[in-house]
């Protein structure tokens, strides 16, 4: 397949109609990890009121003006209108120097949110370990915990890639790849986490989705926040503690799981299956 330069820059969307998912707190530290590896990276934070992705930026630019440092790091804008035209000519303007853009989506049902999802190249949706965040993608029987039908967010992602696989064909467009990363907030209990790996499997056979493992509850990123910083900012952290490493091992193996296409490099298959 062709590289992520030739067809344009790769979309990334962070998506999930419920908060406190780790979105954009994941969505940063892909965008950091992408620049380390020498891509050239925007994003766009659509939420305009919490602007978490912008002002996580914004601190890191101030850091490196205040420690006189120099990070890899991403362009970052933040956009606050409701014009689905006016946002795709902002993302036009940024896709002409960079490889991957980078979208951070409101925790809520978001008519924008919804229209970047569906134009996605690789969606990825952080879902804590709980039948609370399952139900955003479907709907499980309360006494054999097997799934009953699909939510209405999983029916809509799953039209567009229908789409978009014949687009891909027509108009030589990727096809899109949907990544449900498991964020883990604390504990879960053996049996409730075999049900959900469960759950999730019969899920992603019929409509499609990967599993990636995401990033653990850790106050690290909580501390990070407002100097910009990111796990991968070695010598720059101070000392770490085998937590922190850990998290970092987290990090690394979330982004390979994404499997991104680098410019210059062929990009990832995608298949679409078949839904029930």
């Amino acid at each position: 397949m062709s590289s992520a330069s030739s067809l344009g820059p790769h979309r990334i969307v962070f998506a999930n109609e419920k908060g406190g998912t780790g979105k954009s707190t994941t969505a940063v530290h892909v965008a950091v990890a992408l620049a380390y590896q020498g891509a050239r990276v925007a994003t766009i934070d659509l939420d305009a009121r919490q602007r978490t992705m912008h002002r996580y930026f914004e601190n890191r630019a101030e850091t490196m003006r205040r420690r006189e440092i120099t990070l890899p790091t991403a362009t970052f804008e933040v956009y606050g209108g409701d014009s689905i035209e006016e946002l795709d000519a902002l993302t036009e303007r940024l896709s002409q120097d960079h490889d991957f853009i980078i979208f951070d989506t409101p925790g809520r049902d978001d008519v924008l949110a919804r229209h970047v999802a569906t134009r996605a190249d690789s969606l990825v949706t952080p879902l804590n370990d709980s039948f609370v965040d399952f139900d955003l993608i479907g709907q499980v029987d309360a006494e054999t915990f097997k799934v009953r039908r699909l939510s209405f967010y999983a029916e809509l992602i799953w039209e567009a890639r229908k789409k978009r696989a014949m687009a891909t064909i027509k108009d030589a467009r990727r096809e899109m790849d949907w990544v449900v990363v498991r964020n883990r907030t604390g504990y879960t209990e053996a049996r409730n986490q075999r049900r959900i790996d469960q759950a999730l499997t019969e899920l992603s056979k019929r409509v499609g989705f990967r599993v990636a493992s995401g990033l653990s509850e850790r106050v690290i990123y909580r501390e990070l926040f407002p100097s910009g910083l990111t796990l991968l900012d070695k010598g720059h952290l101070g000392e770490l503690g085998t937590s922190h490493l850990v998290a970092r091992q987290e990090l690394r193996t979330l982004v390979s799981g994404l499997n991104l296409p680098m410019p210059g490099k062929a990009a990832p298959e995608t298949k679409l299956e078949s839904a029930a």
